[in-house]
């Protein structure tokens, strides 16, 4: 049969021959046959085991026909938010209702609910109160166990328990989907499918439940912070296949959510055949006159080639959804797609990433790690390089060789972000002169998010001079290749441990790189990191060290407003702030001042509107990492979309902008 869309209608299922599914997976996301959406990896996934599987995407949730449209499914629904968690989908970290939803035809924000996963779930119950649910996504692996809810400034319970499901799927979920699928479709009543990997249940009794360790009660939770952070805690540590154990999270001591360890990762084989399975890699053809689906644009020439992350960033939830051993596709299948992607009618000749989580890893960071784990009491990268690290870009520079060499290709761009403490860890050094010669566009955006030692100590992120010596490093590469070509650092406001004093720093820093940042990333407490649980209990839970939390929205927009110090509209917030911070030294005339004194005889900014303040400079003129002046040219901002579970969102950044939908593109250098 040729290779089509899932049914989306009765319809559809009778071209097919269907008269019933076997599963309807009902989605907040717009239907898109592409490996990058979860939702179309689990259905190809299922359909390639022998299962018949119907999409109803984006349901109103309003009308229980809705979800009603193909039939009563033979053994379930399977339920997922989207690509997203719902809450950071539809709101920015202020709270305010975001404009556009990527993933909506059109864009058209509200086509799904708040708690999108609990809303679809309750309607399904209420018109099919004996079929199985099973959900999962982003949102409810990340929502498995009680966990913060930044929206509504409370400790939530299990989504399970709020749902009314049956089962989560947590993680990537190929296997224990499969294995789920297999149990209901052999006769096994939902309710005893306690035994698959990667899942989460309920029951009420631990009476059948064996080698479990207990966590608190959610009561006891709601009443101790500290109980809650050393309870994620030992959630945090049992997120490794090989290591983790069974978690019972007991409610009143009546009723127990039971999270079973994750599932073992990938083999390479594995990966290949999940990314070869017959996708449409596009949206619905329905969606066409309503504008398509606008997340396409950004993953339609872009290679998923690992997932997985041993980074563990503070406020990065992959740890808890992907995990940290990393699984990769091999280079035969890479290829196999490249030229796929060269074959679309509208390519260009420019792959736009070849990536991750983080580009740049392509295996385990040890090579024990495929049989024993990852470390529980250890970091790989964090604070210094284990001394186990395996740092070597070898096989992504043969990758990367492979892929620019395809007839059409043109360039081949990383846009996916690479870690720049791995790189300087990898003595043989091929892979910067790599990078620099072949797969910058002008401009490398990195991330080492602050400058305060003691604030990177608590986003689990290398000490400052690390990040120092890559620009030293970057630009002399640079330097001598005879390329032109700058570093952009993603940067961020308002982390747990920030004070004003911290935040002033980081406003001196950009200073002497005469750069302000159009882009200002405020930290955004997204549900199961190790952040966001200190921003809830004040307490870093690895060390139960009491950490300084800037929770109050004015004094986050003081320090989001340092970021951006040159603005004129932030001249009050930059003013009050460095008087809180006793830092009145950075008001005056000096060049090393941020701005400029009040005019005398009320509230003039004479010296905003001429473009004082802070450093003199050439207007148009400003500096990027290692203190190059550039001149800009802005463009239109892409986002990166890709993977399942969108994890630059999740990754704990909000990016509040002064110009919607602009960035540095095209930055040129000169020298004085």
């Amino acid at each position: 049969m040729k290779p089509d869309f899932l049914p989306v209608s009765r319809a559809d299922m009778s071209i097919r021959g269907w008269n019933q599914c076997d599963f309807v997976y009902i989605c907040g996301d717009a239907y898109v046959d592409h490996p990058s959406f979860g939702h179309a990896v689990i259905s190809r996934v299922l359909e390639a085991h022998g299962y018949k599987v119907g999409i109803i995407a984006q349901p109103d949730w309003k009308d229980e026909k809705s979800i009603a449209v193909l039939g009563k499914p033979r053994l379930g629904f399977l339920v997922s938010a989207g690509n997203m968690d719902s809450m950071v989908n539809h709101y920015s970290v202020s709270k305010k209702r975001r404009k556009e939803d990527s993933y909506t035809p059109g864009g058209v924000m509200g086509k799904r609910p708040d708690h999108a996963t609990v809303v679809y779930c309750n309607l399904v119950r209420s018109v099919y109160k004996d079929s199985p649910i099973i959900i999962g996504g982003i949102e409810a692996s990340l929502r498995r166990l009680a966990h913060y809810d930044y929206w509504s400034d409370r400790l939530k319970r299990s989504i399970l328990l709020d749902s009314q499901a049956d089962l989560i799927s947590y993680g990537m979920g190929e296997r224990s989907m499969v294995e789920i699928a297999d149990a209901l479709n052999s006769g096994i009543d939902v309710k005893d499918i306690t035994f698959v990997d990667g899942t989460v249940y309920k029951t009420g009794s631990l009476e059948h439940v064996y080698d479990y360790e207990l966590l608190p009660d959610h009561r006891e939770l709601l009443e101790d912070k500290k109980a809650y952070a050393r309870s994620f805690f030992v959630q945090y540590s049992n997120t490794d296949p090989f290591t983790g154990r069974r978690l019972a999270e007991p409610y009143d001591g009546k009723l127990f959510v039971i999270q079973n360890p994750p599932s073992k990762p990938l083999s390479q084989e594995e990966m290949d055949r999940v990314y070869d399975l017959p996708y449409m890699r596009s949206y619905h053809p329905s969606y066409e006159e309503l504008g398509g689906v606008p997340a396409i644009r950004e993953i339609k020439f872009s290679l998923i080639s690992s997932r997985g992350c041993f980074g563990a960033c503070s406020f990065c939830a992959l740890t808890f959804h992907q995990g940290r051993i990393i699984q990769a596709r091999s280079h035969e299948s890479l290829v196999k797609e490249a030229r796929l992607l060269t074959e679309e009618a509208d390519f260009k000749g420019y792959i736009h990433d070849v990536g991750g989580p983080t580009a740049d890893f392509r295996f385990p960071a040890c090579a024990k790690q495929l049989t024993a784990g990852a470390c529980r009491d250890r970091q790989c990268l964090f604070p210094k390089p284990c001394g186990n690290l395996r740092a070597d870009h070898s096989d992504y520079i043969e990758l990367l060789r492979k892929l620019r060499s395809l007839p059409k290709v043109k360039k081949v761009f990383i846009r996916s972000g690479i870690r720049f403490d791995y790189v300087l860890a990898d003595t043989g050094g091929k892979f910067l002169r790599e990078l620099c010669e072949h797969h910058v566009s002008g401009q490398l955006k990195v991330a080492p998010e602050h400058v305060a030692d003691q604030v990177l100590k608590r986003m689990g992120k290398p000490e400052n001079k690390v990040y120092r010596q890559f620009v030293r490093e970057y630009e002399e590469m640079n330097r001598r290749i005879g390329k032109k070509q700058y570093l952009v650092p993603y940067l961020m406001s308002s982390h747990p441990g920030s004070t004003m004093k911290e935040a002033v720093e980081l406003a001196e820093y950009l200073r002497d790189l005469g750069y302000m940042p159009e882009q200002v990333q405020d930290f955004y407490p997204t549900p199961s990191t190790i952040s966001t649980c200190m921003y809830y209990t004040g307490y870093d839970c690895r060390t139960m060290e009491k950490v300084y939390v800037p929770t109050n929205p004015h004094e986050k927009a003081m320090q989001r407003a340092l970021i951006q110090y040159r603005n004129p509209k932030n001249y009050g917030l930059v003013e009050e702030a460095l008087r809180l911070a006793g830092r009145t030294d950075l008001i005056g005339y000096d060049k090393r001042c941020l701005i400029r004194p009040r005019q005398s005889g009320g509230d003039s900014r004479e010296g905003e509107k001429k473009g004082l303040t802070g450093r003199a400079s050439q207007p148009g003129r400003k500096r990027l990492a290692g203190g190059s002046e550039v001149r800009e040219k802005r463009g239109q901002q892409r986002r990166d979309g890709r993977g399942q579970g969108n994890r630059l969102t999740e990754k704990g950044r909000d990016i509040q902008q002064t110009r919607p939908k602009k960035t540095i593109r095209n930055v040129h250098k000169k020298k004085g």
